[in-house]
């Protein structure tokens, strides 16, 4: 079978998986920012148990290998629970939505901490309580300033849900393991594979950076 008539033959299966990849990158980013967000925001409490609480999840997460939690949410807890059954495609968007939340409270955190104190103290002098001022003065122009590393997060994200092929989802990693294993044409697939890959990202970095120009802090 010539390079075309096999690209063509098993492009659409590689699409299908691409498709689970971004299907498990959107829910993990989603669930993630506010996983993130809330974490952020309890960084910056000043109740200690808060920050104290928050602080121990993102040092937890961010220093274990994402592989290692996907391994604990998808065999080790329905071991330890015979009526729990975890399908791959529910592990991978909750481990991929935990690890993510660690990452994006930290940008969150650095966000709302470069917002001048002006800007708080104004907001109080005109009546708001702390959780208003928050919510109307700072979270708005943090949020803009987040959207660089959101968006760097959520590319980032999409290349490292091909760990979610060591359960045996079929992304569109393991869709191309699969082939391999009954055409042994690696290279071929390889090539697709990496191709999707850099085209999801390239869309991505493209979509992020025309948000961007839309919500400057600059303009």
């Amino acid at each position: 079978m010539d390079y075309f008539t096999f690209t063509m033959t098993y492009l659409p299966y590689l699409l299908k998986g691409a498709l689970v990849t971004i299907e498990i990158a959107v829910i993990g980013i989603a669930a993630g920012s506010i996983i993130g967000l809330i974490l952020g925001l309890g960084r910056v409490s000043k109740v200690k148990f808060f920050s104290k609480l928050s602080g121990l999840y993102v040092w937890a997460v961010r220093g274990t290998p994402l592989l290692l939690q996907l391994f604990v949410i998808h065999f080790a807890i329905p071991s330890m629970f015979s009526a729990l059954t975890m399908p791959p495609f529910v592990s991978a968007c909750i481990a991929l939505s935990l690890n993510a939340g660690a990452y994006i409270a930290e940008i969150a955190r650095g966000a709302i901490q470069s917002i001048d104190k002006g800007q708080m103290e104004a907001a109080r002098s005109l009546g708001l309580n702390y959780r208003q001022a928050m919510k109307h003065v700072v979270i708005p122009q943090a949020f803009r300033r987040m959207l660089p590393p959101l968006g760097n997060e959520f590319i980032a994200l999409i290349k490292e849900s091909s760990l979610v092929s060591t359960i045996a989802l079929y992304d569109l990693l393991r869709t191309g393991q699969q082939i391999i294993s009954s055409t042994y044409r690696y290279m071929e697939i390889f090539i697709m594979v990496g191709a999707i890959y850099l085209l999801l990202t390239t869309l991505m970095t493209a979509l992020v950076g025309k948000i961007e120009r839309r919500v400057s802090v600059y303009e």
